[in-house]
């Protein structure tokens, strides 16, 4: 996400490295460099212009602390910058109405569909009844999608397939989330490829009709400029409450997630990545300005962790390590609580630091593959007691795994110096607490 507006951004902020003092020949050859930057990113040039004249003048404006370097403060000036032109501060939905209700606005493609399955796990999540209303009646899968997705989150999805009326299947889902307890119903509306009066029409004709409590509009943020010119188009019909980025972990320049707010003048309220229901996050203006810079965010990371693990299975596994039982099994169950909680890469761009320093290295879920394969391949009681494992066992393993010998032999040597570590660990905490004990 972003790595190229992060490259060019550290190349800009090179110009200040070493550099004793902010001048107004070093500021000017920096902001420079930081306008070109924000316009590859496919931001507007108009925005780009205006966002480098107010770091200039801060930067020349504010004095330069002594223990900072005029280059670090410069960043902060950039981060701050960033931030406010994304909205300065997260904005949250309106889930307020008997019951609420949030219409999902956007062209084909964008990944309507797929958010509002993701919303509808995130509020549910939060202990609401939710309601999915399929009122795509023109792509001929969109139904099932719909369908597959309430399914894969255990969430009821109202559809009339035979009703080709979409203001009319949006009021019975209403009517029917009054009827049954729903106190959230997300309307999943139809898309074009390009904006069209007859689509406009119909979703404005759903709003008037079911008077939402909040719109939010889905665009694809690998449209570049061109999703920020759809926005404003939607806009102007519909009046949303909110911006939802979609496909951040795609190869987009990143210009419509920072020129968006500034042109539309609404909040970005989620960004999402990839299509695993997880993969939902609020969006916070100054921590993605955060990652824009390669500062990670561990905040986001950390919620992320929240979600995806399992409270008392995170005790149990804690349990085990402390008695130094930690096992293959155990092993396994953590990868594929990982795996839920995004793309690898882009939680590793999340820790600060380590986004550029893997941004060339190809990381992915299916890195995991291999070492589910071999773990999978171990006899229950292998998994339990890798020392066990010989030589004919491990030909076994590699033979059933369709990996090699030298793999599984890695895989058990690492095994076996993370459970080093956390025995290492355990003694550490052990003598502490007698140390403790032992000073009262």
């Amino acid at each position: 996400m972003f790595e190229n507006l992060q490259d060019k951004l550290n190349t800009a902020f090179r110009t200040l490295k070493g550099k004793d003092r902010i001048s107004d020949i070093n500021v000017a050859a920096t902001t420079k460099e930081v306008r070109k930057a924000l316009v590859d990113a496919d931001v507007n040039f108009k925005i780009a212009k205006e966002i480098t004249d107010r770091i200039k003048e801060t930067a020349l404006d504010r004095k330069i602390l002594i223990s900072v370097e005029p280059g670090q403060m410069f960043v902060k000036i950039v981060q701050e910058e960033l931030t406010e032109l994304m909205g300065g501060k997260a904005e949250g939905i309106n889930i307020k109405g008997d019951p609420a209700v949030i219409l999902i606005a956007g062209l084909q493609g964008s990944g309507k569909t797929t958010f509002s399955g993701k919303l509808a796990q995130h509020l549910k999540k939060q202990g609401r009844q939710v309601l999915l209303t399929a009122c795509d009646v023109y792509r001929p899968a969109a139904i099932d999608q719909l369908k597959v997705l309430g399914e894969q989150i255990g969430v009821e999805v109202y559809a009339e397939p035979e009703n080709k009326n979409a203001v009319s299947i949006a009021e019975n889902a209403v009517a029917y989330a009054r009827k049954s307890g729903k106190k959230i119903v997300i309307v999943d509306t139809a898309g074009r490829l390009a904006v069209d009066e007859v689509m406009m029409n119909e979703v404005a004709d759903i709003k008037s009709t079911i008077q939402p409590t909040e719109i939010l509009f889905v665009v694809d943020s690998m449209t570049g400029q061109d999703a920020v010119n759809t926005a404003k188009t939607f806009n102007e019909r519909l009046n949303f409450d909110g911006v939802v980025l979609t496909k951040l972990d795609g190869d987009a320049r990143g210009g419509a997630a920072l020129s968006i707010r500034q042109v539309v003048e609404k909040p970005i309220k989620f960004i999402s990545t990839g299509e695993k229901m997880e993969a939902l996050d609020a969006f916070y203006p100054d921590r993605m300005a955060s990652r824009i810079l390669g500062m990670g965010d561990v905040i986001s990371l950390v919620e992320r962790a929240q979600q995806a693990f399992d409270e008392d299975e995170a005790k149990r596994i804690n349990a085990k390590m402390r008695q130094n039982k930690f096992d293959f099994d155990d092993f396994l169950g953590q990868l594929q609580q990982i795996k839920k909680m995004g793309n690898v890469k882009d939680l590793i761009g999340m820790i600060p630091g380590m986004g550029n320093a893997m941004k060339d290295v190809d990381v992915d879920n299916d890195s995991f593959k291999p070492i589910e394969a071999i773990i999978q391949s171990m006899t229950k009681k292998e998994r339990a007691n890798p020392d066990i494992i010989d030589g004919s066992r491990k030909k076994r393993i590699a033979n059933g795994s369709g990996t090699s010998i030298l793999q599984v032999n890695n895989l058990i040597k690492q095994f076996e110096e993370m459970r080093k570590m956390m025995k290492k660990m355990n003694t550490m905490q052990a003598a502490g607490k007698l140390s403790k004990a032992l000073k009262r």
